[in-house]
């Protein structure tokens, strides 16, 4: 079976007819790896001492890179003379390594590419700027802010390629989030499986981003203190949570494969179970509300409720690990849960007890007869 002479990879695409003098043609192919071109022959001599990509004083890198002694070629010039459907494709495999060179996540670059991919499905050429503008005017089922996000995509696609491109100006209509009750989020945490479980109740305390959570491994697990590292995403912060020994005793049940928390499997995989499991949920309890419910939903409660306890927007901002306070403004915009059967009282009688209340997360009130009033949240 084929596979590309520098990676080893096959995941090919075919890449048109090379000509040769005296009227042959040799198949070309495309590896979708690594961006390499390359004819059948030379895979089939890639192992030989006298093929033309003899690795001969070659080391081995990490994914089966190989390092040459001579110069390799340059991306653009392999991905150069391809046509048609085999034009689109090499150009998109050029463009997920331009992503990379920039410097941007691997989930990103994914999401890029998908972006460009679902542009020439509508067969649309998108080496042609002003019909993507017209495939964008005419699909009124998208949304402003799905729009907006294809156009920052293909404007690095245009700019990759120097094509001329004037950006539409799509701005997406600001909405509140979805705020569940905390009874709904303890049914989902209840009625899915260990794995599942542990995760949503991990997103339930901390308000990771379901990225962070995926990314946890057990060393940033301390059984002892119940806390936790979070190494953060998009440039924000790194914190570290106080949690309770309920999710400390879930995540000692999750078993130790490797050296992350839930393993080294895709996480789109583990969405995709939460969404099955969720859609049959919420028609066992007859509550289509759970279905509004996504994993980044439980981060929007966190911020919400931990806001309304504290009233400190700082507070929200360094949990979140937001790095502008304009990011986490939002949370004050939302439903106000201070109601008066939503609150614990104390009354101290003396110092002692008003500081065994203020260190028990009672904040105080007011002084009546000589006596302190102190509030909590339920």
């Amino acid at each position: 079976m084929l596979c590309c002479p520098e990676c080893s990879s096959r995941k090919l695409y075919k890449a048109g007819l090379r000509y040769l003098r005296d009227g042959s043609t040799v198949q070309r192919f495309l590896c979708r790896d690594c961006g390499r071109r390359f004819s059948e022959s030379q895979s089939l001599n890639k192992h030989s001492s006298k093929g033309s990509l003899c690795q001969i004083g070659a080391k081995p890198y990490a994914h089966g890179l190989v390092e040459n002694l001579t110069e390799l070629e340059p991306l653009k010039d392999r991905l150069a003379g391809a046509t048609d459907n085999t034009d689109v494709k090499g150009k998109i495999v050029e463009f997920l390594w331009f992503l990379k060179k920039e410097g941007y996540a691997n989930t990103t670059v994914k999401e890029a590419v998908a972006t460009i991919k679902r542009l020439a499905n509508k067969n649309v050429d998108i080496f042609n700027p002003e019909e993507v503008k017209l495939l964008l005017a005419r699909e009124d089922d998208w949304s402003n802010g799905y729009k907006q996000n294809i156009v920052s995509w293909y404007q690095k696609f245009a700019e990759m390629l120097q094509l001329n491109w004037e950006p539409p100006n799509y701005k997406p209509v600001k909405k509140l989030p979805f705020i569940p009750h905390e009874e709904e989020i303890d049914q989902l945490i209840s009625g899915t499986g260990r794995k599942l479980a542990c995760t949503l109740q991990l997103l339930k305390e901390t308000g990771m981003r379901i990225g962070e959570a995926w990314k946890l491994q057990w060393t940033d697990i301390d059984a002892k203190r119940n806390t936790i590292k979070c190494v953060a995403e998009k440039r924000g912060n790194p914190r570290m949570f106080k949690v309770s020994n309920t999710l400390i005793a879930m995540i000692q049940q999750q078993p130790r494969n490797n050296q992350y928390v839930f393993g080294d499997t895709s996480v789109s995989g583990h969405r995709r179970n939460f969404c099955r499991q969720r859609k049959q949920l919420a028609n066992k309890l007859q509550n289509p509300r759970l279905l509004n419910i996504h994993f980044h939903t439980l981060r929007h409660w966190k911020a919400t409720m931990e806001y309304h306890k504290t009233k400190d927007i700082l507070y929200v901002k360094q949990l979140l690990g937001h790095r502008s306070i304009d990011s986490t403004l939002k949370y004050t915009q939302l439903v106000s849960f201070e109601k008066p059967d939503q609150f614990k009282c104390r009354v101290a009688n003396n110092i002692e007890e008003a500081k065994e209340l203020v260190e028990a997360g009672f904040q105080y009130v007011t002084e009546i007869d000589s006596k302190k009033l102190f509030r909590k949240p339920k």
